[in-house]
């Protein structure tokens, strides 16, 4: 039987992709990206181990003021968004495995080709070890699916059923595949996954997360003339109608929602449900907003045993993604 891990379980690595000339940073701020890259890895490595991507290992150093517990790897690679390229950990009988599905750009939008081999470079490097890893040719990516580790998946249509994924299936279909590779006993569907300036078609981990197998979290929004209100708003009535796998309701948290920010006139995806649980931390995105505040808040409620570590990302934001999106943890 397969069981996919929930993050909050023991982790190895947190893989990450540093910024470089070849990606398409370079036309919206490399220095910067590439600083803010740098902050969330140096804040992981902190307490536990990070394996880093670069495409020039001497170059990359120059950036860090410290490198404890990062391991700098030169690789190729199209975009710096390991959440939804890295593997997925799992266990199989109480086996630890990683499963590479394929990534095709967030459904050709983007270059991904270089990508798509990450996965099989560095098993065969031997980064991960002696674990097993499975290679399936089934497109899904990290950030589209939640687990609670318990055969609770939460994920949205918008993303799954997407024709320009796997051309189009059905939501059986969808579960269907689910349930065979991630283990999966039950699936729960949000259908309201409209966020503005997101190019992943409704990822799940820009919308609502599992904290515990019991709670979620999820982004609300309070301003009834912003252009989310209705849609998070029904997605909220959805989350409500949840149950847990006892009949219970489950303990919904909401998180704030930061006013509206902007680049060129383009409304960028700033979300604080775009957090990243590690051994002993989470670390979570904040946006130059009186919101941050309350959100840290909150981290602290939902997380009394670990440092709640804020990271500056309203440039991440820029290229349609946030810290969440820029890292994968591996248990292997």
């Amino acid at each position: 039987m397969r069981r996919l891990k929930a993050e909050w379980e023991y982790q190895n690595v947190v893989l990450m992709a540093l910024p470089h000339k070849n990606t398409d940073w370079v036309n919206v701020g490399l220095e910067e990206a590439t600083a803010t890259f740098r902050k969330i890895a140096q804040a992981i490595g902190y307490s536990q181990m990070v394996y880093l991507l670069v495409d020039d290992v001497k170059e990359a150093k120059k950036h860090f003021c410290s490198t404890h517990n990062i391991i700098f790897i030169e690789a190729q690679y199209n975009d710096t968004w390991t959440r939804d390229y890295g593997p997925l950990s799992i266990e199989e009988d109480g086996v630890k495995k990683l499963l590479d599905f394929t990534f095709n750009g967030w459904g050709g939008k983007f270059e991904a080709t270089l990508d798509n081999q990450i996965n099989t470079f560095l098993h065969s490097k031997g980064f991960f070890g002696k674990t097993a890893m499975e290679h399936i040719d089934i497109e899904l990516e990290g950030g589209a699916i939640e687990s609670d580790g318990a055969g609770t998946v939460l994920t949205t249509k918008s993303c799954l059923l997407n024709p320009n994924r796997n051309g189009g299936l059905s939501q059986k279909e969808a579960e269907t595949l689910l349930k065979h590779y991630l283990g999966a006993t039950r699936v729960l569907w949000i259908e309201n996954s409209y966020l503005e300036g997101d190019d992943t078609d409704g990822h799940i981990d820009m919308l609502a997360r599992f904290v515990s197998k019991d709670t979620i979290t999820y982004i609300k929004c309070e301003d009834s003339q912003d252009s989310h209100y209705k849609s998070l708003l029904e997605m909220e009535k959805e989350l409500k109608h949840l149950k847990q796998t006892n009949g219970a309701p489950y303990n919904l948290v909401p998180l704030p929602f930061p006013e509206p920010k902007y680049k060129d006139n383009f409304r960028l995806p700033a979300s604080y449900a775009n957090f990243l649980i590690t051994n002993k931390s989470v670390l979570f995105p904040t946006y130059q907003s009186p919101k941050d505040k309350e959100a840290h808040t909150i981290f602290k409620k939902l997380f009394p045993d670990k440092e709640i570590i804020p990271i500056p990302c309203l440039k991440l934001i820029e290229q349609g993604g946030s810290l969440h999106c820029s890292t994968m943890q591996v248990s292997f």
